[in-house]
């Protein structure tokens, strides 16, 4: 029972990496993409039943991408498709991309769903992988040389853009300026202000004196 069930988690920590890479694979493939795209909109079930070792395996197509667990989806009593083949023929036909390879493969469904799933098959591949990698490499390093109208419209943009500085920082100035004016002119009313409240503050002292003097 222990060892079923190490085998059990082992399977599905083995399904994680090759649905990840499945994934990555539509997204680099856009040929894969087309032949998986029919078999996701009907929502195809495909169970592989490999010999050496005996494992089954479910594959479901959906917009997500191919979704892969060791029982039927929930809903389902039964696949579209069934594959029953040696693991080093599904090997052998992941990697050819042969169609004579594929045609060997045991399959078992409706005829135009089994079709489908050939064209999936033989356009899947580690050669895929690595050509999309090696396409998206270089499309990231490829650089177009600019032309003397691109550099002269790039100039043309700087100089605008200087202008624009320039302009916005003598508006800059002219605000601080407006700004000093206005405060010397509060600090010049404050000193009146102040002046004017001393001297009334003197009289008025003065003549509450004159008044009890008298």
């Amino acid at each position: 029972m222990k060892r079923s069930t190490l085998s059990h988690s082992f399977l599905n920590i083995i399904l994680v990496f090759i649905e990840s890479a499945l994934t990555l694979l539509l997204r680099l493939d856009p040929e894969l993409r087309k032949a998986a795209y029919p078999l996701a909109k009907q929502g195809t079930v495909v169970a592989l039943r490999l010999y050496l070792p005996h494992v089954e395996v479910f594959a479901t197509f959906s917009t997500k991408g191919v979704l892969l667990d060791a029982q039927l989806p929930i809903g389902r009593s039964e696949p579209d498709v069934v594959i029953n083949a040696y693991s080093i023929q599904v090997i052998n036909a992941i990697t050819t991309h042969d169609s004579e390879t594929t045609e060997k493969l045991q399959m078992r469904g409706e005829s135009i769903q089994v079709q489908l799933v050939k064209q999936f098959i033989m356009q899947l591949g580690l050669g895929s992988l690595i050509q999309g990698l090696i396409k998206k490499i270089k499309g990231g390093k490829t650089k177009t040389k600019p032309t003397e109208a691109d550099l002269e419209e790039k100039k043309n943009n700087y100089k605008l853009r200087i202008k624009e500085q320039q302009t916005q920082i003598n508006t800059l100035t002219i605000k601080n300026r407006e700004l000093e004016t206005t405060v010397r002119e509060l600090q010049s009313k404050q000193k009146t202000l102040m002046i004017v409240t001393v001297v009334a503050l003197v009289i008025m002292i003065g003549s509450i004196v004159a008044l009890s003097m008298n």
